[in-house]
């Protein structure tokens, strides 16, 4: 089953269980999806959908600390709900292990040894090994405890 067919039917699913939060998480994620579509007029594969449901994690993780200097513990608590929702439809995250394995390997095929000025280089080459898979927050983390 397609990830947009998934999408579909867990949005009817939450529809009939009367599930708020699943049903506005996923009819937002639906909707974006139809969005992209609309304006660059082109079907979405898998991975372009992977792609928009990151950012729709990423906005949520985002938002999670100016709710919490603002004090909003009900929002905080939504949009944790939120964004477990969402990561059931992306691939299995990466441990911080696993990613740095990753990027020792992407570093010795590069030859990259240390430097600042090396981390754009290493970082470009690592994400698209990654995609979908981890954040680019966590990669940038492990690249600069590595150089």
């Amino acid at each position: 089953m397609s990830l947009k067919d998934r999408l579909a039917n867990d949005f009817k699913d939450a529809l009939r269980s009367r599930d708020e939060i699943k049903k506005n998480t996923v009819n937002l994620a639906r909707a974006a999806i139809k969005q992209y579509e609309v304006d660059f007029r082109k079907e979405l594969d898998e991975n372009g959908i992977v792609d928009i449901l990151t950012k729709q994690v990423k906005m949520r993780k985002d938002a999670l600390s100016d709710f919490e200097k603002a004090g909003r513990t009900d929002l905080l608590e939504d949009y944790n709900k939120e964004i477990e929702i969402l990561m059931t439809y992306l691939p299995e995250q990466l441990t911080e292990a696993e990613i740095t394995e990753i990027v020792k390997a992407t570093a010795a095929e590069l030859g990259i040894e240390s430097g600042k000025a090396n981390m754009g280089k290493l970082i470009g080459a690592v994400m698209p090994k990654v995609k979908g898979k981890a954040d680019g927050v966590t990669v940038k983390k492990i690249v600069e405890s590595i150089l």
